[in-house]
């Protein structure tokens, strides 16, 4: 029976004294263990064929050796060797490079992400008292000398007592008045009118 098997037996077989959901030591070491062997399958199988990718691809990239007696052909085959390999390696170190570059970028845009994040939060703002002359000199700098009279662009109004107004604030006091017509003297003189 295969680890699948077994695993399949063991996890679906019914659990006899137990309760629902409750799993022995001994059952779970078992899963375990069958848990570990499955993944080292799977790592073994992927080990494997990472040896077979790079047979490939040494196969499509570096043709079989011809071995000729002569000096001069194995002379002409270690240049072009070395010649391979000086542009494979500008490849790898431009690759590099550009790498490092990256992970650079990356790094100064979380510092700047953080310090940004620290840097801008609103203070809470105090009211200040401040004339329309401080202002604008704190505005414009020292440089320049502006004035600036916000009372002179406002209309001038003019107190004109008309003698209607007059009278009708000196009513005087009401108390006053209710007090005299409120007794008998004061009805009489309603009555009576002014003699």
């Amino acid at each position: 029976m295969s680890w699948f098997g077994v695993l399949l037996n063991l996890t679906f077989s019914p659990l006899s004294n137990s309760k629902k959901g409750n799993v022995s030591s001994s059952r779970k070491h078992t899963l375990k263990s069958c848990m570990l062997a499955v993944a080292k399958d799977l790592l073994e199988a992927e080990a494997l064929e990472k040896v077979k990718e790079r047979e490939r691809y040494m196969e499509e990239n570096c043709p079989p050796l011809e071995m000729s007696h002569s000096k001069d052909d194995l002379v002409d085959l270690c240049t072009k060797m070395y010649d391979k390999i000086n542009v494979i390696d500008e490849e790898r170190y431009n690759l590099e490079y550009k790498a490092v570059m990256v992970c650079n970028e990356v790094i100064d845009l979380n510092i700047k992400i953080v310090d940004m994040r620290g840097k801008f939060k609103k203070p809470a703002l105090k009211k200040v008292r401040m004339s329309a002359d401080a202002m604008l000199q704190a505005l414009l700098g020292s440089k320049h000398k502006v004035t600036m009279d916000l009372r002179s662009n406002l209309k001038q109004v003019k107190k004109d007592e008309k003698k209607e107004d007059k009278d009708l604030r000196d009513v005087g006091d009401w108390r006053k008045n209710i007090d005299d017509k409120a007794g008998m003297d004061g009805r009489k003189k309603m009555f009576q009118g002014d003699s």
